[in-house]
């Protein structure tokens, strides 16, 4: 190639970041002249494997869309918004493996064999299914095939500009659709079970029982035994980067290893789990949120002692007075003190922030009954009219 012209700059058939540099200089032929005599000098074959095509990102998708006469340009970005808000699909990124691939290469009538490592399956930033997008997904094929058909949203939408354009009666075209779409949500109400999304992976070892991966209350799971069992079965949340149609049997087993216990802390236990609002670490009774980049299957005692020393500190910073008995705390708010009572929160009247160290156990439960007698207002909406406007 001589001049490569537009494409310096645009490839329309891969993103940047799917293209790799081999890739780019692959087939192209270097400056040669007519009737030129070519010796080999030596001949290079890399063993290739295919790529799966890359995962769409917002604006990929958008174009999808687009191609298939999916909605318009207003719609476009709710739609995506809603889906991610749904937890349908999550925007992350996904980390490469390392995979080994074989290079032969002939010279001077010798073969060499060599292999090297590539980095695969790396995403930046792409949106991806979750295993509640795939059950729904499934659940609407089965039963309402002809809305999930790609055709549908683009035939609609053909027909709103047949309506706008005074060529067909709206009511008319409600109601060929409404009425047969009527007929599939009843039947499904009837005849629908409810979904599971369950998966069996196969049976304990230990126990016999049956082990399955499925959705629960609070997000994919994996659960040992049944409910009509007499002993109550055992549950493990999947980690954020697997699935339940994709995650093996030792990969399950492995997430049984919780709660683990990583070693004594000022002569107190410290045991590393996974609630329902993560991974946390606790020690004395007291419970701490481990940080992001702290894996509960592998962190270290050396890594979670710090934290609770830290965290610790933070929160004995912040307490102003506690009354243990009635489970009453004094704080420090951003907004200044407060009074706290289980999960609820009180306002201090303005009179007595300044004097809140002082503040007596009886007149904090008189705080609390005034504030629930009394609830504050609440705001009216912005931009919302009075009647008499």
């Amino acid at each position: 190639m001589k001049f490569d012209g537009f494409l310096k700059v645009y490839r329309e058939d891969r993103d940047d970041e799917d293209l790799h540099e081999e890739e780019e200089q692959e087939g192209v032929l270097p400056p040669l002249a007519v009737k030129q005599p070519l010796d080999l000098r030596e001949m290079k074959a890399t063993e290739r494997f295919t790529r799966p095509s890359p995962r769409y990102t917002e604006a990929s998708l958008v174009k999808k869309l687009e191609e298939l006469g999916i909605g318009r340009p207003s719609t476009y970005a709710p739609t995506i918004t809603t889906i991610q808000k749904r937890a349908y699909v999550e925007k992350r990124d996904k980390e490469g493996v390392k995979r080994e691939f074989r290079i032969l290469i002939l010279k001077s009538d010798k073969i060499e064999k060599t292999a090297d490592t590539e980095n695969t399956g790396a995403e930046k930033a792409k949106l991806f299914p979750t295993d509640l997008g795939m059950i729904v997904t499934d659940f609407l094929n089965q039963y309402f095939d002809s809305v999930m058909d790609y055709g549908f949203t683009a035939k609609i939408e053909g027909e709103f500009d047949e309506i706008a354009n005074g060529n067909k009666v709206w009511n008319k075209m409600l109601n060929e659709f409404y009425n047969p779409f009527h007929k599939d949500v009843e039947n499904t109400l009837e005849k629908a079970e409810r979904v599971k999304g369950e998966r069996q992976l196969g049976t304990d070892a230990a126990t016999g029982k049956p082990i399955v991966a499925r959705m629960g209350r609070f997000g994919p799971m994996i659960q040992i035994g049944s409910v009509e069992d007499e002993e109550k079965p055992r549950f493990a949340k999947l980690k954020n980067t697997q699935s339940i149609e994709t995650i093996t049997m030792d990969e399950a087993m492995e997430l049984f290893k919780l709660p683990r216990n990583p070693g004594l802390f000022e002569g107190e236990e410290v045991v590393v789990n996974i609630g329902r609002f993560g991974p946390y670490a606790s020690h004395a009774k007291q419970f701490y949120s481990l940080k992001k980049e702290m894996d509960p299957y592998t962190v270290e005692l050396e890594e979670v002692a710090p934290l609770i020393v830290e965290k610790r500190t933070a929160k004995s910073e912040r307490t102003i007075k506690v009354f243990e008995k009635e489970k009453i705390q004094i704080l420090k708010g951003p907004y200044g003190p407060y009074i706290k009572q289980g999960l609820r929160n009180f306002k201090i009247p303005k009179e007595r922030i300044d004097a809140a160290a002082d503040i007596t156990v009886e007149e904090a439960k008189a705080i609390i009954e005034d504030v629930k007698a009394n609830p504050p207002k609440k705001k009216a909406a912005a931009g919302r009219k009075k009647k008499s406007e």
